[in-house]
């Protein structure tokens, strides 16, 4: 029986690497919804529609837009809402913008599902955002980075605090998300995630902090860090995401309505310092940097605790911070005039 799922933000980064997984099984049949506003979504879209499959079916439509979306939301098995305003700094620059797309956008898209697909899985991309600037967390000062006192990693039962625009917006379509599952009983589940890298990743200075790096690097050009660059973050290929994704799905009624944190965990951190100095012995470039301000909200730390995740679906990250960085330098050395 053929499965129909559809994709909102498909054309993005870890929407083009979960919609490549999932037409490889030919009983999946996915459609891609994407406005193509990001930059590489039309490289991604372009990439994917010409790889051959013929179970996939395109729409070039804008989560904003209530009416194309409640005609595009059909009885669907499975809905991936990856469709997002992405940055902080835009948010700041633009916060109604934000505002429209990460939290109108996601009720747009809820109510469309509640109305013609109630009983499809819904699955949600947060953000570790939600938890805010974590002010009140421990720390030690090191050379290179922050290092948490007393704590594992941040977990599910840690005080949201919606700090920036875009915080405040993806926050806000997180709880509307959890309370569809509550009021209507839709069947939902939130990752918080952390930062998330891999192929297919146009990085910037604003998103995609890793693939930005390396991009920057190869192609000779320094790199701008916020703050001291000590600030540290556990790093989780897409793929690892991705089977995260599917454990959920397949286990839905186990864990419809959870909220779970998703990242690297404690061996998979980086602080951008040390992760320039990785980069300088898997290149051999030497990196030009220069600091400027921190950003509104930057964390000085932020590191997935798992541990409900494992707990529920006997998840764990598999690739570690080297295998996955080193490959993702070797995808974006074979794709780099696509890059540029």
């Amino acid at each position: 029986m053929i499965k129909k799922i559809l994709i909102t933000g498909g054309a993005g980064f870890i929407g083009i690497n979960l919609a490549y997984s999932l037409l490889n099984n030919k009983d999946n049949f996915v459609i891609i919804y994407d406005n193509l506003s990001r930059k590489g979504s039309e490289k991604n879209i372009k990439w994917i529609l010409s790889s051959g499959f013929k179970n996939i079916e395109f729409i070039k439509g804008d989560i904003r837009d209530y009416t194309k979306l409640k005609k595009s939301v059909k009885e669907y098995d499975c809905i991936y809402h990856l469709a997002a305003q992405v940055a902080v700094t835009k948010s700041v620059e633009n916060p109604i913008e934000d505002f429209e797309i990460n939290a109108q956008g996601t009720l747009y898209l809820l109510e469309a599902v509640r109305k013609n697909s109630p009983e499809a899985v819904f699955v949600f991309s947060s953000t570790n955002k939600v938890y805010g600037e974590l002010l009140h967390l421990k720390l030690k000062e090191q050379e290179t980075r922050y290092s948490l006192i007393g704590k594992n990693g941040i977990d599910e039962n840690e005080n949201l605090d919606f700090h920036s625009p875009y915080g405040n917006s993806k926050g806000t379509a997180d709880q509307y998300i959890r309370d569809y599952y509550r009021i209507y009983g839709l069947k939902t589940v939130v990752f918080r995630q952390s930062c998330i890298f891999g192929p297919h990743q146009h990085g910037n200075t604003d998103q995609g902090w890793v693939a930005h790096f390396i991009i920057k690097t190869l192609n000779n050009e320094g790199i701008t860090i916020y703050g001291d660059g000590k600030q540290v973050r556990d790093i989780l290929d897409v793929s690892d995401l991705i089977r995260a994704y599917n454990l959920s799905v397949k286990n839905i009624e186990k864990v419809k309505g959870n909220i779970f944190n998703i990242g690297g965990g404690i061996d998979n951190t980086f602080s951008l310092l040390e992760f320039i100095n990785f980069l300088e012995k898997e290149t051999e470039k030497k990196i030009k940097y220069k600091f400027s301000d921190w950003r509104p909200g930057d964390q000085k730390i932020f590191i997935s605790n798992n541990a409900k995740l494992k707990k529920e679906l006997g998840w764990f990250p598999k690739i570690s911070k080297e295998q996955g960085t080193k490959a993702l330098i070797e995808w974006i050395k074979a794709n780099y005039k696509d890059i540029e």
